[in-house]
């Protein structure tokens, strides 16, 4: 009987164990930014929080949202990266066919590179040392040197590129929107060597990886497909919430993270292991909340959303209620 009952002691503490890993994420706290315009992602660098916000990035503390500053002339903007070797950051203007360099202490902009048609997102690529943006307008990659602004290579991939994800060791993958596709480019070479179909996932968007299990998570419309990086094999295909345009992965959780901007909602995904997921819940935040970032240091998620106008007619882009634009900070 001790043993029994032991061993139901035991069974009692596990789930508790379990049920304290998987509470939910809420709602912390809300900041608000009161400049007008659209949005698209962020981005969290040190104690900083980076927000696209139209012709800006505004710059926020990112544990009490307090205003750390602004960069100004992002007209278009989409994406923040980062080079802590020289100290700069760069913006992706999506409008101006450009990235904007500015100095991380001061923010004051040092220069302007040119770049492809409509440059979405934005990464700083290790393997290269360099800055990537996908260029959306003109389906091709800028590769470009952070420090001289040279376009080292452009790498054309075939159909609209999304986001890219590099493995640290010289590939970069490349979600292709309007292809359903995951290009995956040389890095050595600046070169598209195959092409990997996330069917039945269509029109994915947000990506993410795991360089430990070699996992790549590709964001579709309401499906988050994972897929073996190193043969394009789909290993599992998880049911999402609507309107998802970004993933995050947390390392240290082993947790996958998709906003979906329809829902209002993020779904959490737990991965136990390379091949086996689960959905944890579907975390309530706002509708319009699209992309997300985490700070791995707090396992905090951040969205960027608004306030629509309900009398937008069907089929319209909604429009912005002016002066209810926030950033909302998640943690469980």
């Amino acid at each position: 009987m001790k043993s029994i009952l032991a061993g139901f002691a035991m069974m009692i503490f596990c789930n508790c164990i379990s049920a304290q890993d998987y509470a939910s994420y809420k709602v912390v706290s809300t900041f608000h930014i009161l400049s007008a315009g659209g949005w698209d992602y962020l981005a969290v660098h040190g104690n900083k929080l980076y927000v696209s916000h139209s012709t800006q990035v505004n710059i926020l503390d990112k544990n009490t949202g307090d205003s750390l500053g602004i960069i100004p002339n992002t007209t278009g903007v989409h994406g923040i990266a980062f080079d802590d070797a020289i100290n700069k950051g760069f913006t992706s203007n999506g409008k101006l066919n450009n990235i904007s360099v500015f100095d991380l202490n001061t923010n004051e902009i040092t220069a302007q590179y040119a770049t492809g048609k409509n440059p979405d997102a934005i990464l700083y690529e290790p393997f290269t040392k360099t800055i990537i943006t996908c260029n959306g307008g003109s389906n091709d990659l800028s590769v470009i040197d952070p420090v001289s602004g040279k376009i080292l290579a452009t790498v054309a991939v075939g159909g609209k590129p999304e986001t890219a994800v590099t493995d640290y060791k010289g590939k970069l993958f490349v979600n292709i929107e309007d292809k359903n596709q995951i290009a995956v480019v040389d890095l050595k070479t600046f070169t598209v060597k195959q092409y990997w179909s996330v069917l039945p996932g269509e029109e994915p968007t947000g990506l993410a990886i795991d360089t430990a299990t070699g996992r790549l998570f590709a964001g579709c419309d309401k499906l988050l497909v994972v897929v073996n990086a190193s043969n394009g094999k789909s290993v599992a295909n998880i049911p999402i919430g609507e309107g998802c345009d970004g993933v995050a992965f947390d390392n240290a959780r082993k947790t996958v993270f998709t906003s979906n901007g329809r829902d209002g909602t993020i779904t959490v995904v737990k991965e136990t292991s390379a091949n086996n997921y689960n959905v944890i819940e579907n975390a309530v935040t706002k509708k319009g909340a699209r992309t997300i970032a985490i700070d791995e240091t707090t396992h905090t998620l951040y969205v960027s959303t608004a306030d629509f106008d309900p009398n937008t007619p069907a089929g319209s882009w909604p429009k912005m209620l002016p002066g209810t634009f926030v950033v909302l900070a998640l943690r469980r």
